[in-house]
């Protein structure tokens, strides 16, 4: 049998971060969660509450939030949870405090802009020796929260580490699936997010049921075929971290990507928008990066380059409609 490891650290308390810290909790790992802002790690080991990140959710008590990434690095196995931009900073502030081989699992989906690296690319470049793992599949950070079932993906090319990071944090209601496609697993979670956007700009200007389902369609359709493009296994991009993924966020205003393309397409400014947010929507920050990779590899995603457009503000909602819309007819294929 597989030995779990016994303490798990989450770099990032933001609502999907504090969501895993709550799944480790109820694995019953020992716990702590690394947040950048002191008024979170005051909320968390005083209330019991990530107010700023995710509000209304009772945390375990077991979960100790620092400030101090030397302190989270002396945990077995670390959760790499900040945003996909932000990622490289966190990694490299944590790289002094780590043993040579540290156990770490990006649980940050997106595409870093200008270098387009992906996200084990950024742990390649700043911590070495590390063995990489993704961890990424369907799932809205309340709903895993609350322990609502969920099923995501552990992708590693090392089989054995990929089954001890399920071992550690797998749960009935948590239940996540060995896979050895790095690449298949961040594709999937990063183009969803801008696809997301997409679908929520159809909902906000009321375009119907078939508009998103086309979205929807034609979107994995894109993601399939960078996916490809770059090395993915079409079974990873048809399973949980690629179709589950892209279904779940683009159905839903409760994934913040869909939400903000909603308010995009309603009318409102995008500036607007964000003001009103702390959370990041990873698909607006990637978008310019993924369109990047699809222009290296020669892969047409003319939904992906209509929304990086939009929230680029080069382009209108409507304008960007009318593009969509007229493109030719043609034969349906990936």
């Amino acid at each position: 049998m597989t030995s779990p490891f016994q303490s798990v650290a989450v770099l990032g308390a933001g609502a999907w971060g504090t969501a895993l810290a709550q799944v480790a909790a109820a694995a019953g790992r020992q716990v702590t969660i690394w947040a950048l802002e002191p008024e979170v790690v005051e909320a968390v080991n005083t209330t019991h509450e990530n107010t700023a990140f995710l509000p209304g959710i009772a945390l375990n008590s077991a979960i100790r939030a620092t400030g101090s990434l030397a302190e989270a690095a002396r945990a077995e196995l670390i959760l790499a949870a900040p945003p996909a931009q932000h990622m490289r900073s966190v990694l490299r502030g944590l790289k002094a405090h780590l043993p040579p081989q540290p156990a770490i699992a990006l649980c940050a989906k997106g595409v870093e802009r200008g270098t387009l690296a992906l996200m084990t690319d950024v742990l390649a470049a700043e911590l070495p020796g590390a063995v990489p793992a993704v961890l990424s599949g369907p799932g809205f950070a309340k709903d895993v929260a609350r322990g609502l079932p969920t099923a995501t993906t552990i992708a590693s090319p090392d089989t054995a580490l990929a089954q001890r990071i399920v071992a550690t944090i797998g749960l009935p209601t948590f239940r996540p699936y060995v896979a050895d496609d790095l690449i298949g697993a961040e594709i999937g979670g990063a183009v969803k997010n801008v696809i997301a956007i997409g679908c929520g700009v159809a909902e906000g200007r009321k375009l119907g049921d078939g508009a998103r389902a086309a979205l929807i369609t034609r979107g994995f359709a894109e993601l399939v075929r960078l996916g490809l493009a770059m090395g993915a296994k079409a079974e990873t991009l048809n399973g949980l971290c690629g179709l589950g993924d892209l279904v779940l966020t683009c159905a839903s205003l409760n994934s913040r990507n869909t939400s903000l393309g909603a308010a995009l397409g309603e009318g409102r400014r995008l500036s607007d928008i964000l003001a009103e947010r702390r959370s990041v929507a990873e698909g607006m920050e990637s978008a310019p990066a993924v369109v990047a990779l699809a222009k290296k590899f020669n892969v047409d995603m003319p939904i992906c380059a209509a929304v990086e457009a939009i929230v680029a503000e080069r382009i209108s909602v409507d304008d960007a409609i009318a593009t969509l819309l007229s493109r030719p007819f043609k034969a349906e294929r990936a």
